[in-house]
């Protein structure tokens, strides 16, 4: 079965290395670690360097680092460039799109205005005359902050700025579910949130922010919707070097760098700007504990809140850990490993069992898949000889991923080869039989289809998947 990403859209510090080893020096000498640390510190720190760079080095991470102890700076670096050019390396203060940590903002903004008393979040929608349908009677603030409103869903590719987004709230009179009955993570309750803080306050969602959050904090190098060519900007890329499309979509996305981004995390954790019970009350959500809400997903017996977010390529996390007073913030423009990356620093950090992030399988065959499979395959068997440990060979995603692309490109036959490579190396996987079931039942080939889905049930199932699709292929046998 695919692997879904969601892609939450909304949508650290010194010169780059190079990957040759005779530089590694110079980039030693450039980057920023001029942080006064103890003893017991650098035994820490050298290992926290030997994973960002041993990462960067395979490919594995572009993009800024900062780590804090005790509210303290104690590791901060760059790694790679801030477009796909190369041409200029990344810095402290390079700006990234933050994805969902954006979200975090206006969610903010809300409890501020609770605080000043100019709203309530058991206030209906209705109250603040938007324009919406009879559902705006049942919605309450609340449910938007917690994605428990059920309101119409705007697709993350379909609004192309907030005229077409009211479009799509105004002309839908359904509700998805009643509200507090259910959870969807949608931009649809940003949007609202952001026009409801128009709304009470007679001003800009972007002057709001600014003059009750940016400025007070003095986050100097944060900016919303940044054009193409904004000074610092960022601009995301693929592995392959390709630039990600400028999106165009609502407005009212704050793009940080990562000395901001730590300012904002310590004004939450110092209540600088919504009191401790407001910061609970985003952190925990009423209606889907186990999913998280405006401010990530918060492990309440860890004492761990946890955000991350998704832009194209772009791609955010940071680890606010309260119980052992620390944090961790990576910001990439080249989607890769980053999720992987906060919590292997986050379990080193804590005394744990880490281990320094493997090549990509995927990376290193892909190119070749797509014009041989069978040279791709040969390539893969070779690297499994020879470079067995540099090499994620034990991650299954990997060959099913290049499997799912080959397939998106009308790539069938080459797509079963695959994915029977996948079945082969890990023949205990149902989700890898499932996938190759999915290539079989595309290329019409039914009854292998329906060897490899009732593999996959024998496996442990797919969450239902096999099953329905089971059901599919003897509809289209029986036509």
């Amino acid at each position: 079965m695919k692997n879904i990403i969601v892609i939450f859209f909304c949508i650290f510090s010194t010169q780059v290395f190079s990957q040759k080893k005779t530089k590694n020096a110079q980039f030693t000498k450039q980057t920023k670690t001029d942080f006064k640390v103890d003893k017991t510190n650098k035994k820490l720190i050298s290992q926290i360097d030997s994973v960002m760079v041993k990462s960067y080095e395979r490919g594995l991470f572009n993009g800024n680092i900062l780590i804090s102890q005790h509210h303290k700076i104690i590791y901060q670096k760059s790694f790679g460039f801030s477009d796909e050019t190369k041409q200029t390396a990344l810095n402290d203060k390079s700006i990234f799109n933050t994805g969902s940590i954006a979200k975090e903002f206006n969610a903010v903004a809300i409890m501020i205005l609770v605080e000043r008393g100019l709203l309530d979040l058991d206030d209906k929608v209705s109250k603040f005359n938007l324009g919406l349908p009879k559902w705006s009677e049942k919605v309450t603030v609340r449910h938007l902050i917690n994605y428990a409103s059920g309101i119409p869903q705007i697709d993350p590719m379909a609004p192309k700025n907030d005229e077409e987004a009211w479009n799509i709230l105004r002309s839908n009179d359904s509700l998805l579910f009643e509200p507090g009955t259910s959870y969807k993570y949608d931009n649809s309750n940003v949007f609202l949130q952001r026009r409801i803080i128009e709304k009470v306050t007679g001003m800009s969602f972007e002057e709001f922010v600014s003059k009750n959050i940016i400025e007070p904090l003095k986050m100097t190098n944060s900016v919303f919707d940044p054009k193409s060519g904004y000074k610092n900007r960022t601009s995301c890329y693929d592995f392959d070097n390709v630039k990600c499309p400028e999106m165009q979509f609502i407005s009212g996305w704050l793009w940080v760098d990562i000395n901001d981004l730590y300012k904002w995390i310590e004004a939450m954790n110092s209540n600088r700007l919504i009191s401790k019970k407001s910061f609970q009350t985003l952190l925990n959500n009423p209606y889907a504990k186990d999913e998280g809400g405006s401010l990530g997903r918060y492990f309440e017996k860890e004492g761990l809140q946890r955000h991350n977010g998704v832009s194209y390529k772009f791609e955010s996390i940071f680890l606010n850990d309260f119980k052992n007073n620390m944090t961790i913030i990576l910001l990439s423009n080249n989607l890769n490993k980053v999720w992987d990356l906060g919590h292997i620093i986050h379990s080193l950090m804590l005394g744990k069992q880490y281990e320094i992030p493997k090549k990509s399988i995927y990376q290193a065959i892909r190119k070749e898949a797509l014009n041989d499979v069978n040279k791709a395959i040969g390539t893969y068997y070779s690297l499994k000889e020879n470079s067995k440990n540099e090499y994620s060979f034990e991650n299954p995603g990997e060959l099913n991923k290049l499997g799912y692309e080959l397939l998106k490109l009308g790539k069938v036959n080459e797509s079963i080869t695959l994915f029977k490579l996948a079945a082969n190396e890990f023949p205990k996987d149902a989700n890898i039989f499932d996938s190759l079931g999915e290539a079989y039942f595309t290329g019409k080939q039914y009854e292998l289809a329906l060897d490899s889905y009732k593999k996959a049930i024998h496996l442990g199932g797919t969450n239902g998947n096999a099953e329905k699709m089971i059901d599919k292929i003897g509809k289209e046998i029986g036509k």
